[in-house]
């Protein structure tokens, strides 16, 4: 009997696995194949939104993890309510986060290497013209580089921290650890959606779990995608803000 009802829960699991990925999957329209560009196209707050790649850089190409977070912010929106929100997403990468976010009405933070930062306007600024309460800022965010100088806590605070698939077989998942450290304060949430591939991903979790609660929000098998949420373990106190500033 329990063998059973672990089957059964078993295959609950996976059919709830399979629809939730193909609701996410479903949100890719058509791509474009014909005219001057290439884009890819995505349905999110019932508008078209259309993404030029650049596939010679990572951080230009969109990852699924991307599109798995949009779902959630979109479709859990009483609960995790966008509206005036400061919002800052980390290796924004092609910019659909950061799009969607804003669509949804948060005053967006949206951050990458310098590389990116030319696609990364150019979809954010197309997508969001005239459509959004508050005209996203992007900039240059270096992992561990100068972070306490471009965002000092005293006058730069966030409501959520927003990451897709910002952790892989990169050298700077420290510098990664850090900038969300510094980044996340008492009242931060982080929304980070994960793609795991190959150990890195497994032991940045262990390590991250040392300084922050995480909540796992969804669970992916298919896709080989967890979207988590965190928040600070330790509850910085106005003297420390202000020693760190």
């Amino acid at each position: 009997m329990e063998t059973q009802q672990s089957k059964t829960m078993e295959d609950s699991k996976t059919k709830q696995d399979a629809e939730l990925a193909n609701a996410i999957m479903a949100r890719r329209s058509l791509p474009s194949i014909t005219g001057p560009e290439v884009w890819e196209g995505y349905i999110f707050s019932d508008l078209e939104i259309r993404i030029k790649e650049s596939t010679d850089l990572y951080g230009a190409v969109l990852w699924p993890s991307a599109m798995v977070l949009c779902h959630f912010l979109e479709t859990n929106r009483d609960k995790y309510n966008l509206t005036d929100k400061n919002v800052i997403e980390l290796g924004a990468g092609t910019g659909l986060v950061t799009i969607v976010s804003s669509l949804l009405g948060a005053k967006v933070t949206s951050t990458d290497l310098p590389d990116v930062l030319g696609n990364l306007q150019y979809n954010v600024m197309r997508n969001t013209k005239g459509r959004c309460k508050y005209i996203p800022l992007v900039t240059e965010l270096i992992w561990g580089q100068e972070v306490e100088q471009r965002f000092p806590r005293a006058t730069h605070s966030f409501d959520y921290i927003l990451a897709a698939d910002v952790v892989y077989a990169h050298p700077f998942l420290e510098e990664l650890m850090f900038t969300f450290d510094h980044l996340c304060q008492e009242n931060t949430q982080i929304l980070w959606a994960m793609r795991f591939r190959l150990d890195p991903e497994n032991s940045f979790v262990d390590r991250f779990r040392q300084r922050f609660h995480l909540e796992e929000l969804y669970d992916l098998p298919s896709l080989s995608i967890k979207l988590y949420r965190a928040w600070r373990k330790d509850k910085r106190t106005k003297e420390h803000r202000e020693a760190a500033a």
